[in-house]
Protein backbone atom coordinates (compact mmCIF):
# COMPACT_ATOMS: atom_id res chain seq x y z
CA UNK A 1 0.00 0.00 0.00
CA UNK A 2 1.32 3.39 -1.00
CA UNK A 3 2.44 5.60 1.90
CA UNK A 4 2.69 9.31 1.04
CA UNK A 5 3.36 12.25 3.32
CA UNK A 6 2.21 15.65 2.07
CA UNK A 7 2.77 19.06 3.63
CA UNK A 8 0.20 21.72 2.76
CA UNK A 9 1.02 25.40 3.19
CA UNK A 10 -1.21 28.49 3.38
CA UNK A 11 1.47 31.21 3.12
CA UNK A 12 1.38 34.54 4.91
CA UNK A 13 3.87 36.96 6.45
CA UNK A 14 1.89 37.35 9.67
CA UNK A 15 0.56 33.78 9.94
CA UNK A 16 1.50 30.82 7.76
CA UNK A 17 -0.72 27.78 8.16
CA UNK A 18 0.46 24.24 7.60
CA UNK A 19 -0.98 20.75 7.64
CA UNK A 20 0.90 17.49 7.25
CA UNK A 21 -0.95 14.34 6.27
CA UNK A 22 -0.07 10.69 5.73
CA UNK A 23 -1.94 8.97 2.93
CA UNK A 24 -2.17 5.17 2.86
CA UNK A 25 -4.34 4.11 -0.02
CA UNK A 26 -7.55 6.11 0.42
CA UNK A 27 -7.02 6.71 4.14
CA UNK A 28 -5.72 10.08 5.35
CA UNK A 29 -4.36 10.72 8.82
CA UNK A 30 -3.20 14.06 10.20
CA UNK A 31 0.40 14.08 11.43
CA UNK A 32 0.54 17.79 12.30
CA UNK A 33 -1.49 20.93 11.85
CA UNK A 34 -0.51 24.37 13.06
CA UNK A 35 0.67 27.86 12.32
CA UNK A 36 3.92 29.73 12.04
CA UNK A 37 2.86 32.90 13.83
CA UNK A 38 5.17 35.80 13.21
CA UNK A 39 2.69 38.51 14.06
CA UNK A 40 2.96 42.17 13.24
CA UNK A 41 6.07 42.68 15.34
CA UNK A 42 8.65 45.19 14.32
CA UNK A 43 10.58 42.55 12.41
CA UNK A 44 11.65 43.61 8.94
CA UNK A 45 10.20 41.72 6.00
CA UNK A 46 13.36 39.77 5.07
CA UNK A 47 13.62 38.49 8.66
CA UNK A 48 9.98 37.29 8.50
CA UNK A 49 10.78 35.42 5.30
CA UNK A 50 13.80 33.83 6.94
CA UNK A 51 11.63 32.61 9.84
CA UNK A 52 9.09 31.09 7.43
CA UNK A 53 11.87 29.34 5.49
CA UNK A 54 13.52 27.98 8.64
CA UNK A 55 10.33 26.72 10.25
CA UNK A 56 9.06 25.02 7.09
CA UNK A 57 12.50 23.46 6.63
CA UNK A 58 12.26 22.18 10.21
CA UNK A 59 8.86 20.62 9.54
CA UNK A 60 10.21 18.97 6.40
CA UNK A 61 13.18 17.54 8.31
CA UNK A 62 10.90 16.26 11.09
CA UNK A 63 8.11 14.69 9.03
CA UNK A 64 9.98 13.90 5.78
CA UNK A 65 7.23 14.63 3.25
CA UNK A 66 7.96 14.08 -0.44
CA UNK A 67 5.38 16.58 -1.69
CA UNK A 68 4.61 20.18 -0.82
CA UNK A 69 1.23 21.62 -1.83
CA UNK A 70 0.85 25.37 -1.51
CA UNK A 71 -1.94 27.86 -1.98
CA UNK A 72 -1.27 30.36 -4.76
CA UNK A 73 -1.57 34.06 -3.97
CA UNK A 74 -4.84 35.62 -5.04
CA UNK A 75 -5.20 39.07 -6.50
CA UNK A 76 -6.36 41.66 -4.02
CA UNK A 77 -6.74 45.41 -4.07
CA UNK A 78 -3.53 46.04 -2.14
CA UNK A 79 -0.56 45.40 -4.43
CA UNK A 80 1.97 45.63 -1.56
CA UNK A 81 0.13 42.94 0.40
CA UNK A 82 0.05 40.69 -2.65
CA UNK A 83 3.76 41.21 -3.20
CA UNK A 84 4.54 40.25 0.42
CA UNK A 85 2.26 37.21 0.18
CA UNK A 86 4.01 36.13 -3.02
CA UNK A 87 7.37 36.38 -1.27
CA UNK A 88 6.10 34.23 1.61
CA UNK A 89 4.90 31.68 -0.93
CA UNK A 90 8.28 31.82 -2.66
CA UNK A 91 10.31 31.08 0.47
CA UNK A 92 7.96 28.24 1.40
CA UNK A 93 8.43 26.77 -2.07
CA UNK A 94 12.19 27.30 -1.79
CA UNK A 95 12.24 25.36 1.49
CA UNK A 96 10.52 22.46 -0.24
CA UNK A 97 12.78 22.59 -3.27
CA UNK A 98 15.90 22.76 -1.10
CA UNK A 99 14.80 19.46 0.46
CA UNK A 100 14.01 17.87 -2.94
CA UNK A 101 10.24 17.91 -2.52
CA UNK A 102 7.91 18.09 -5.48
CA UNK A 103 5.99 21.37 -5.27
CA UNK A 104 2.36 21.73 -6.37
CA UNK A 105 0.40 24.98 -6.46
CA UNK A 106 -3.37 25.37 -6.08
CA UNK A 107 -5.65 28.36 -6.45
CA UNK A 108 -7.62 29.20 -3.27
CA UNK A 109 -10.91 28.49 -5.04
CA UNK A 110 -9.72 25.05 -6.16
CA UNK A 111 -8.78 24.17 -2.56
CA UNK A 112 -12.20 25.26 -1.30
CA UNK A 113 -14.03 23.30 -4.00
CA UNK A 114 -11.95 20.17 -3.33
CA UNK A 115 -12.69 20.22 0.40
CA UNK A 116 -16.23 21.64 0.61
CA UNK A 117 -17.63 21.61 -2.93
CA UNK A 118 -18.08 25.39 -2.61
CA UNK A 119 -15.49 27.78 -4.09
CA UNK A 120 -16.69 30.58 -1.82
CA UNK A 121 -16.55 28.56 1.43
CA UNK A 122 -15.53 30.35 4.63
CA UNK A 123 -12.62 29.30 6.86
CA UNK A 124 -15.15 27.93 9.33
CA UNK A 125 -16.84 25.80 6.64
CA UNK A 126 -13.47 24.41 5.53
CA UNK A 127 -12.47 23.60 9.11
CA UNK A 128 -15.84 21.94 9.78
CA UNK A 129 -15.61 19.75 6.69
CA UNK A 130 -12.02 18.75 7.49
CA UNK A 131 -12.99 17.87 11.08
CA UNK A 132 -15.75 15.57 9.85
CA UNK A 133 -13.76 14.02 7.02
CA UNK A 134 -10.51 13.51 8.95
CA UNK A 135 -12.00 12.96 12.43
CA UNK A 136 -9.58 15.60 13.69
CA UNK A 137 -10.33 18.58 15.95
CA UNK A 138 -9.07 21.92 14.59
CA UNK A 139 -8.29 24.67 17.08
CA UNK A 140 -10.69 27.55 16.33
CA UNK A 141 -7.90 30.02 17.21
CA UNK A 142 -5.83 28.73 14.30
CA UNK A 143 -8.06 28.75 11.23
CA UNK A 144 -4.97 29.34 9.08
CA UNK A 145 -3.82 25.87 10.17
CA UNK A 146 -7.01 24.40 8.70
CA UNK A 147 -6.25 26.22 5.44
CA UNK A 148 -2.81 24.56 5.29
CA UNK A 149 -4.42 21.21 6.02
CA UNK A 150 -7.01 21.87 3.30
CA UNK A 151 -4.25 22.46 0.72
CA UNK A 152 -2.67 19.08 1.59
CA UNK A 153 -6.05 17.33 1.37
CA UNK A 154 -6.82 19.08 -1.93
CA UNK A 155 -3.53 17.76 -3.33
CA UNK A 156 -4.39 14.24 -2.19
CA UNK A 157 -7.80 14.48 -3.89
CA UNK A 158 -6.22 15.65 -7.14
CA UNK A 159 -4.30 12.40 -7.51
CA UNK A 160 -1.36 14.34 -8.96
CA UNK A 161 -3.44 15.42 -11.97
CA UNK A 162 -1.73 18.79 -12.08
CA UNK A 163 -1.44 20.95 -15.14
CA UNK A 164 2.04 21.49 -16.56
CA UNK A 165 3.81 24.38 -14.93
CA UNK A 166 2.51 23.75 -11.43
CA UNK A 167 4.68 20.73 -10.61
CA UNK A 168 8.26 21.73 -9.81
CA UNK A 169 10.73 18.93 -9.11
CA UNK A 170 13.72 21.23 -8.72
CA UNK A 171 14.90 24.83 -9.07
CA UNK A 172 15.60 24.44 -12.80
CA UNK A 173 12.05 23.37 -13.63
CA UNK A 174 10.65 26.20 -11.50
CA UNK A 175 12.87 28.78 -13.20
CA UNK A 176 12.12 27.35 -16.64
CA UNK A 177 8.40 27.99 -16.07
CA UNK A 178 9.07 31.36 -14.42
CA UNK A 179 11.75 33.09 -16.54
CA UNK A 180 10.82 36.50 -15.09
CA UNK A 181 12.26 35.29 -11.75
CA UNK A 182 15.78 35.17 -13.24
CA UNK A 183 17.64 38.45 -12.85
Amino acid sequence: MENRIIIGIDPGTVITGYGIIRCQGKKISVLACGVIKIGKHKIDHPEKLKIIFQRISGLIKEFKPKELAIEAPFYGKNVQSMLKLGRAQGVAMAAGLMHDLEVFEYAPRKVKVAVTGNGAASKEQIAGMLERFLDYKIDSDHMDASDGLAVAVCHFFQGNKITKGNNYKDWNSFLKDNPDRIK
